[in-house]
């Protein structure tokens, strides 16, 4: 058994330098795949899982040479703000509507507070590299806005 001492445990994902033989897809029909899951509104990282666990798409990047977000980016299925900041406003909005009924639950102050933190630092870079707007900054009294 390993321990975090020793190294890591787990699979890791095999060295390629091309589609394998056994994947039935080529690279149309797994660009197709993506954009029809997109309009069922899934997530990136739900189309890879789709992809993977129901049609046996091994990486979208290795049989396509692009990545889930540059597919949905070309075809026009991006959204305002990118998918982990929005994940993450969500769950400040879930944690503000617990706060709302347990006001003195400590655990929740802080895990708003790592969560609030974790916002800003990711909208810095997001701004860095011209993703969101210069000017954009968090605003949690505008939050249920933004979440959909």
């Amino acid at each position: 058994m390993y321990s975090r001492k020793h190294g890591k445990s787990g699979s890791k994902r095999p060295l390629r330098d091309k589609t394998p033989k056994w994947v039935r897809y080529n690279k149309k029909e797994v660009e197709k795949l993506v954009l029809k899951l997109a309009k069922e509104e899934h997530s990136s990282a739900e189309i890879g899982l789709i992809l993977r666990d129901q049609y046996g798409v091994p990486n979208i990047r290795e049989i396509t040479g692009k990545k889930v977000m540059q597919i949905l980016k070309e075809n026009g299925f991006t959204s305002e703000y990118p998918e982990d900041l929005m994940n993450l406003m969500r769950k400040a909005l879930k944690v503000k509507e617990h706060l709302a009924n347990h006001k003195h639950d400590p655990f929740a102050i802080r895990g708003l507070e790592l969560t609030e933190s974790n916002i800003r630092r990711l909208g810095k870079y997001y701004k860095k590299k011209k993703i969101l707007p210069e000017d954009w900054k968090y605003r949690p009294e505008k939050l249920k806005l933004i979440v959909k």
